[in-house]
């Protein structure tokens, strides 16, 4: 980042502590034109430092994830509104995986109105949010806990998972790229996602469209290989022909949100 200007890096810092940074935001920081700040960040994402997103930026990483707590901050609120959506599709007394994400997470928020469910989780904080509530029954994935996020990984964890077949599986994913493919950080995650997937009888993919422009290293899956895709707005034509051909029920909440 040695070419960077001092306002520069100091976005740059801003965001890696923020998960994002607003082009208004900024601009009202700095006191300086929204023109001025788009110039910064177009010259930051020019030099693959960050990625545009909506009325703003993040940073920029295709080998390593932004951390919890920053992530936390992203779309918090188009988050919420696809864990809501999702956790209406799923049924009381029903069984089902929930894996890694700050998006999983506002799934199992929503749930706690549900009866009857079993959830068998590789989250920490999914399980947290849920043991308390009487009517939910909740089982934790053994196996060494990541400590950036409170992620259970490892081969214990997918010899669990191993052990039941659920209804429903909920999976969060770092990155869909412009094919298809649904992509991770971490090859220890993703085999225990791939697990997920594989033992439960019907997928729900939830992902943010910030998921869009993103790119992360490792294959979980793929968008057909999924039975419900529920996010906040879906842009990308080619995706959404092929969520139509694959058969792929889309949900997209700001669309619903614009009806009622």
């Amino acid at each position: 980042m040695e070419s960077l200007t001092p306002r520069q890096r100091e976005i740059v810092t801003l965001a890696r502590s923020q998960g994002r940074v607003s082009v208004e935001e900024l601009a009202a920081r700095y006191e300086v034109s929204v023109q001025t700040i788009r110039k910064d960040l177009n010259q930051l994402c020019e030099q693959r430092v960050m990625s545009r997103v909506h009325g703003g930026a993040v940073v920029a990483s295709s080998v390593e994830n932004l951390a919890y707590e920053a992530r936390r901050f992203i779309a918090g609120e188009e988050k919420a509104a696809i864990g809501r959506a999702a956790a209406a599709l799923i049924p009381n007394d029903a069984s089902l995986f929930i894996n890694i994400g700050t998006t999983t997470e506002e799934v199992a928020r929503a749930l706690t109105d549900h009866q009857g469910l079993l959830v068998i989780t590789n989250n920490l904080h999914v399980a947290t949010l849920l043991y308390p509530h009487p009517r939910i029954e909740v089982i934790v994935a053994g196996g060494p806990v990541r400590r950036s996020d409170g992620g259970v990984i490892g081969a214990a964890a997918i010899d669990l998972i191993r052990q039941f077949k659920v209804d429903y599986a909920v999976i969060g994913t770092s990155a869909i790229d412009e094919e298809g493919a649904l992509l991770d950080f971490d090859y220890r995650e993703v085999r225990v996602s791939q697990a997920i997937i594989e033992n439960a009888r019907q997928c729900l993919l939830v992902a943010d469209s910030t998921k869009f422009e993103r790119s992360a290293p490792v294959r979980i899956a793929h968008l057909r290989d999924v039975d419900v895709f529920v996010t906040d707005r879906l842009e990308a034509e080619p995706l959404r022909e092929l969520c139509r051909s694959e058969g792929v029920e889309l949900v997209e909440t700001a669309a619903e949100a614009s009806r009622s």
